[in-house]
């Protein structure tokens, strides 16, 4: 906590949406003593200005002025955690961990798979999708 109070940060045009049941606004930071500042920072500060818990918080879009010790972002503030999940970008979710992160096929082994499938017919293609068992 010692490095987040070492920041300024300011918010900017706040603006309440009860429709996706949040508060968006743009925040603007000044930090002269560090070179950046990470998203976990600003949602600690941004938590404790308005008393609620980081996970709620969604941070996004910041952009760090040339010259250093300035920088600009966008906010958003959620009523609970279930608002966030039902409301807010699939990505933002993933990266605060709210949502579990899938498992993708790598391209390579995709395209191997779709290969062997169109050699089969009927229920063995199903076999060949779901690869090995073990």
């Amino acid at each position: 906590m010692t490095d987040s109070s070492k920041i300024t940060l300011f918010t900017r045009q706040l603006v309440h949406n009860p429709l996706l049941c949040r508060k968006q606004m743009g925040i603007e930071i000044i930090h002269t003593d560090k070179q950046n500042v990470s998203k976990t920072q600003i949602k600690e500060k941004l938590g404790s200005m308005f008393k609620v818990e980081t996970a709620v918080i969604a941070v996004y879009g910041m952009k760090f002025k040339f010259g250093g010790g300035r920088s600009s972002g966008f906010a958003l503030i959620y009523d609970s955690v279930d608002a966030r999940k039902a409301n807010d970008q699939k990505a933002l979710l993933r990266r605060d961990d709210l949502v579990v992160k899938t498992k993708k096929v790598g391209r390579k082994q995709g395209k191997e798979i779709k290969s062997r499938a169109k050699r089969v017919r009927g229920t063995a293609k199903a076999k060949v999708a779901g690869g090995k068992k073990k």
